[in-house]
C-alpha cells in the first residue's frame, strides 16, 4: 500500500471510530453515576484502536480531533469560568490534554509478549493521565464555582467524583478491549489487512 493509500485509508477509518466514539459518549449511552460524571459505553475504546492500529503519533492527532469535538459539545461549561485562567483550565484540563492524551494508547503495542496485556496497559496508562486532568480541574476550578455538598475537601471530592466514573471506564474499556482483541477483529486491530 502506498503512502496516500494508507494515509487516506487512516483519515477515513480515524473519522469513522471518532464519530463512533462520539455517539458513544453522549446521552441515551451514559449512565450517570451518584457524585456526578457518567459510564459511557466504550466512548473512548475507538481512539485507543486508532492508536493500536496506527500508532501514537496518528493516535494523537486523532485524539485531539475527538477532544476538539468534546469541547464543541460542552463549550458551555466554560461559561461558568469567572476568569481567563479558569476558562483556560476547563478547555486545555477538561478537554484538549485529557482526550489528546488518549492517543497514546498504543505506546505498548509491540513490547510485551502478549498484546491484549499491552492494549490493556495502554488504556489504563492513559486513561489514568486523562483522570489527573479532570481531578486538577475538579480540585481546582469545579470545587471553588460550586463547593460539594458533602462539606469534604476540594481534593478528596474530586478524586472520589472523577475516580468513580473513570475507574468504571477503566475496567469497562479493558474488558471490551480484551474480548475484542479475542475476536476476528484482531486482524484488524493489528494491521494485517493494511499488507
Amino acid at each position: 500500500m502506498n503512502k496516500t493509500h494508507s494515509n487516506a485509508r487512516w483519515l477515513v477509518e480515524s473519522a469513522i471510530l471518532i464519530a463512533i466514539g462520539t455517539v458513544l459518549s453522549n446521552p441515551p449511552f451514559k449512565i450517570d453515576f451518584p457524585l456526578g460524571g457518567g459510564l459511557t459505553l466504550c466512548s473512548m475504546l475507538p481512539l485507543v484502536l486508532i492508536s493500536w492500529r496506527w500508532g501514537c503519533g496518528r493516535g494523537l492527532i486523532a485524539g485531539l480531533a475527538y477532544s476538539l469535538l468534546q469541547l464543541v459539545f460542552g463549550l458551555d461549561n466554560v461559561q461558568y469560568a469567572t476568569s481567563a485562567l479558569m476558562a483556560a483550565g476547563i478547555v486545555l484540563l477538561d478537554y484538549i490534554v485529557p482526550y489528546t492524551v488518549l492517543g497514546l494508547a498504543g505506546m505498548f503495542k509491540g513490547r510485551l509478549k502478549e498484546p491484549r496485556l499491552g492494549l490493556v496497559l495502554g488504556i489504563v496508562v492513559t486513561f489514568i493521565l486523562r483522570f489527573l486532568c479532570h481531578f486538577i480541574t475538579g480540585w481546582w476550578i469545579w470545587d471553588a464555582l460550586w463547593p460539594n455538598e458533602f462539606g469534604w475537601t476540594a481534593p478528596f471530592y474530586s478524586f472520589a467524583y472523577n475516580g468513580s466514573y473513570m475507574g468504571a471506564e477503566i475496567v469497562l474499556t479493558c474488558v471490551v478491549a480484551w474480548i475484542l482483541y479475542s475476536t476476528p477483529l484482531k486482524r484488524f486491530l493489528n494491521g494485517e489487512d493494511l499488507k
